[in-house]
């Protein structure tokens, strides 16, 4: 199997995470920016080998793991500031 690009894995991991998790667009991509941010990526980076489908289930776990009530509380911020 051919690995991902960073970007494609990136959205992988977005994908999985909504889908496995019933989390909403915008909170799913909150979450991988700020892994991205914490640099929990960089190695996917430096190793594209890194980037497969087996990684991506992965990493949406790890990823949903550490950031769900980040994004959580940014959802809630987001729909208060709307109010």
């Amino acid at each position: 199997m051919k690995p991902m690009t960073y970007e494609e894995h990136l959205d992988e991991v977005t994908t999985l995470i909504t889908e496995k998790y019933g989390i909403g667009d915008e909170a799913a991509i909150q979450m991988v920016m700020r892994a991205q941010a914490d640099n929990f990526f960089s190695g996917h980076d430096d190793d594209p080998k890194i980037c497969m489908l087996d990684r991506a289930h992965q990493d949406a776990r790890d990823v949903f793991k550490k950031y769900q009530q980040a994004a959580q509380s940014g959802s809630k911020a987001s729909a208060a500031k709307l109010k």
